[in-house]
């Protein structure tokens, strides 16, 4: 099992920036994909971005392209996901996730997630 735990989320004003954290334990960090998705009130679980196990290759949805940046560092398990120039569009609970499969863009990708930390941006 992985265990993964979000943090970093809040409330942001329009314009603002957040950085998400993802602590993860139980396996060997650097052999999954981190995957951050996101979920809206009455909404699907949205791919936003992920990040390979070597940190080498990123994907972004084309919503966050251009604002958002994944990373991780392998040596101490964390991934994040830097927000910049948030919208009240993503407003969401985000959801980080490690998966090893080729794909990355579906939930079905990814077996372990964590609990979800709010993120709330006001116009």
């Amino acid at each position: 099992q992985m265990q993964l735990v979000e943090s970093g989320g809040g409330l942001v004003q329009a314009g603002g920036s957040l950085r998400l954290s993802c602590a993860a334990s139980g396996r060997t960090f650097s052999n999954y994909n981190m995957g951050w998705f996101r979920q809206a009130p009455g909404k699907e679980r949205d791919f936003v971005a992920v990040i390979s196990g070597s940190g080498g290759s990123t994907y972004y949805a084309d919503s966050v392209k251009g604002r958002f940046t994944i990373s991780r560092d392998n040596a101490k398990n964390l991934a994040y996901l830097q927000m910049n120039s948030l919208k009240p569009e993503d407003t969401a609970v985000y959801y980080c996730a490690a998966g090893s499969s080729r794909y990355y863009s579906e939930t079905s990708d990814y077996p372990y997630w964590g609990q979800g930390t709010q993120v709330t941006v006001s116009s």
